[in-house]
Order: C-alpha cells, then sequence, then structure tokens
C-alpha cells in the first residue's frame, strides 16, 4: 500500500532483478526499476559494494536499534527498494548460486570491467544461454570493444574525456566537473529505460535483449545544440559560465543581498524584463536576441548595476508578476526545507532496519498525480540472504493485490 492509501499495479510488479552492479551507474538503474515495482536482489562480494565506504556517513537516529554504527549516505542515496545477498563469484559455490538465480531472473544488472565476467563464465551471454527469456544490462565506462572498451570508467574522467568538462566553467577559468557524479546517473537512467524497452519487446519475442551503455554513450548523446553545432557548423561551444550560450540575458545577476538567476527566453519576456530594470528594451544594441548575446558583456554589467540596490525578494516579486522566469539559488538544506519539494515527494522517509528512520532523496516521477514510493530501506549487507525471490516485506494485503 502506498503512503495515500491506495492499492495500485506498479509496471514492473513481479520482475526479477538480479543486481550485480556496484557503486552508482548500474544501482541508480536498478533503484529505478524498484521504484515500479521490480524485485530487486543485489548481489555483493563478500565485502560490501564498495560505496558501503563512502562518505558521508548517515548516524543512527533515536528510534535505532542498540549498538548501531553509521551507515554510508552515498550508499542509502542509492538502493532504496533492494535486498541484499553476498556472494564470492570465485567461488565454484557463488558462481553456481548466481547461475540458480539468474535462471529464474528477468532481468540481469552488471558494471564490470568488460571482459571479467567471461572469465569467470558469468557474462551475460553465459547467462542468456540458459535463459534465452533475461534482459540483461552492461554498463561500462567507455563502452564495449573499440580501441578504448577495456579502460575502467570513473564519473570525473568520462566528465573529462566526454567533453562535460570542457563546456563547465567560467570562460577564463578552468575546466570544472559537475558538482554530482551526473555520468554515473545519466548511464543509470538511460540503462533503467534500456531494460525497461527489451521488456517491452519481450512481450513480444519471448526473448531478452542484451542492453548496453557506458558513462561515455550517456554524457555523449546528452551533448545537445553544443554537439549538433560542431558537427554540423564547425562551432567549438567554450565555457560560459552561468551564461547561456545562445540566449541573453540568461544566467546570475546580482541583487543588493544576493544573486537571481534569471531566464528571458523570448522577444516577448526581454520586453517584460527590460521594463522592470529599467532598460529600453528597443535600444539598438539590446533590440534583438543576437544583438543582446553579441554585447552580453555590457548588458550583464548595466544589469547588474540596475540591479546593485534593489533587494532580490523585491526583485523576484516583480519578475513573477510580470510573467519573467527567475529564481533564488538555493542551498542543498534549503531545498530539502522547501515545501514545493515536499510537496512532489522527493524525500523518502524510510524505517531502515539499523539506523531507524532514514531520509534519501525521492524519485522524479508522479503517476495519477501522486509521488511514487518504496517502503523498502536500502539493505544491510546480506541482510536477506536466505530468501531467495520471497518479498518479505509486503504485507498479505498488498501482496494479494501486487501493490507496494
Amino acid at each position: 500500500m502506498n503512503p495515500s492509501g491506495h492499492h495500485h499495479h506498479r509496471s514492473l510488479d513481479g520482475v526479477r532483478v538480479v543486481d550485480l552492479s556496484r557503486a552508482l551507474a548500474g544501482p541508480y538503474a536498478t533503484m529505478m526499476l524498484a521504484d515500479v515495482g521490480a524485485d530487486v536482489l543485489k548481489v555483493e562480494p563478500p565485502s560490501g559494494d564498495d560505496s558501503r565506504g563512502w562518505l558521508p556517513f548517515a548516524p543512527p537516529g533515536p528510534d535505532a536499534a542498540p549498538d548501531t554504527t553509521e551507515e554510508s549516505a552515498y550508499f542509502l542515496s542509492a538502493n532504496r527498494g533492494k535486498r541484499s545477498v553476498r556472494l564470492d563469484l570465485k567461488s565454484p559455490e557463488g558462481a553456481q548460486r548466481l547461475r540458480d538465480l539468474c535462471a529464474d531472473a528477468d532481468v540481469l544488472v552488471e558494471n564490470y570491467r568488460p571482459g571479467l565476467l567471461a572469465r569467470l563464465g558469468l557474462d551475460p551471454a553465459s547467462l542468456r544461454e540458459a535463459n534465452p527469456r533475461l534482459v540483461t544490462l552492461s554498463i561500462t565506462g567507455f563502452g564495449s570493444g573499440g580501441p578504448d572498451g577495456d579502460r575502467p570508467g570513473f564519473d570525473q574522467i568520462v566528465q573529462a574525456e566526454a567533453g562535460l568538462m570542457s563546456l563547465t566553467g567560467e570562460a577564463d577559468g578552468d575546466p570544472t566537473r559537475v558538482g554530482l557524479p551526473i555520468a554515473d546517473i545519466l548511464a543509470g537512467m538511460f540503462g533503467a529505460f534500456g531494460v525497461m524497452s527489451a521488456l517491452r519487446e519481450r512481450e513480444a519475442t519471448g526473448v531478452g535483449r542484451a542492453v548496453e551503455t557506458s558513462l561515455l554513450a550517456a554524457v555523449a548523446s546528452v551533448h545537445a545544440f553544443h554537439g549538433s553545432g560542431w558537427l554540423n557548423g564547425g562551432r567549438v561551444p567554450a565555457r560560459t559560465g552561468n551564461r547561456h550560450p545562445s540566449i541573453a540575458p540568461y544566467g546570475t545577476f546580482r541583487c543588493a543581498d544576493a544573486s537571481l538567476v534569471i531566464a528571458v527566453g523570448s522577444e516577448s519576456l526581454w520586453r517584460r524584463f527590460a521594463a522592470v530594470v529599467g532598460i529600453d528594451p528597443a535600444r539598438p544594441d539590446v533590440a534583438t536576441n543576437r544583438d543582446r548575446v553579441g554585447n552580453v558583456d555590457a548588458l550583464q554589467a548595466e544589469i547588474d548595476g540596475l540591479l546593485a540596490d534593489r533587494a532580490a525578494e523585491d526583485v523576484l516579486a516583480e519578475l513573477a508578476r510580470e510573467g519573467v522566469p527567475a529564481g533564488r539559488i538555493r542551498s542543498i538544506p534549503e531545498v530539502y526545507a522547501w515545501e514545493q519539494v515536499r510537496h512532489l515527494g522527493l524525500v523518502h522517509q524510510l524505517q531502515h532496519t539499523t539506523l531507524g528512520q532514514v531520509a534519501v532523496p525521492g524519485g522524479a516521477l508522479r503517476y495519477d498525480g501522486a509521488a511514487s514510493a518504496s517502503p523498502v530501506p536500502p539493505p544491510l549487507l546480506g541482510e536477506h540472504e536466505d530468501l531467495a525471490w520471497d518479498r518479505p516485506w509486503l504485507d498479505q494485503s498488498d501482496a494479494a493485490d501486487g501493490a507496494a
């Protein structure tokens, strides 16, 4: 039963996922599958997923179990809705246990370095021979095959190699990584999409597919206008800091007490914005978007000067009355204190096995107006060792309904 009290069927109810992935890209994909009902069994080495040891750590809460130690908040962020078993895949017993699990599974997700599972006889192709309905997802750093296919992939390395850092940062500053492991997250999102599409195809064919993606492919596929501008016009994109490379004014602007982000994305918005700040919108050097982009440095300085003595909240209110998109720059604590974030269900409150109540970032989707919800907390290492494919966390009323 979801928090609203409504029973509902989720799209992947009954789908069994063996999750061999570690760290973030693969676990993010399987968390997305768990959010829509998949039964995800996280198969960890005896020492556990590496991310269990990564900072920051979540301390035990007031309702924690006795003698509870802290748990990695990094791990908690990407593993809700799953169970955990430990297997040593290098042992004959562990390898056979994995084969048995995959024989009854619908999906296998792995992000091992290319070739490693094959050396153990546990590569997706071998496992699909025993279970042709198995959909497999492999996530690598640089893709399978090719001159760089055997390279290990880490988020910041791929942000650099895939061009993202060349686009990020101030024009006169150093290339900068995005403040999140965005290559990992994008690869996980594309991977989950690939699994969903392969499961849909299996309904018609009865046969699973081998889905592949990589951190490199994920970042390169979202180059958007930067990529098409180079491919079709030979335009090398440059770092523009908080400015938009194609639209002006668009970016951060300084008021007396804070900076605001303002997005003037059309000529009608320009006229309304100009009235708020006190600029003649028809002035020859700013009359069109092409003019404004060409004179962006002078325009930025002029707008900052006009806003320098005005309170940010007052400017926001005036822009809102005129329908000009604008916003404040919030810190992470401010984001999670924001009522709109709570309204959208973007925080899950879960009852962890030992920590007590924990909060984790929630899913981005809503169905029929309700936020998605997962009642299952991220697992302890090996917490579900002997449970096979049972789902003991569901209430009997929900289990009969297929709901969570």
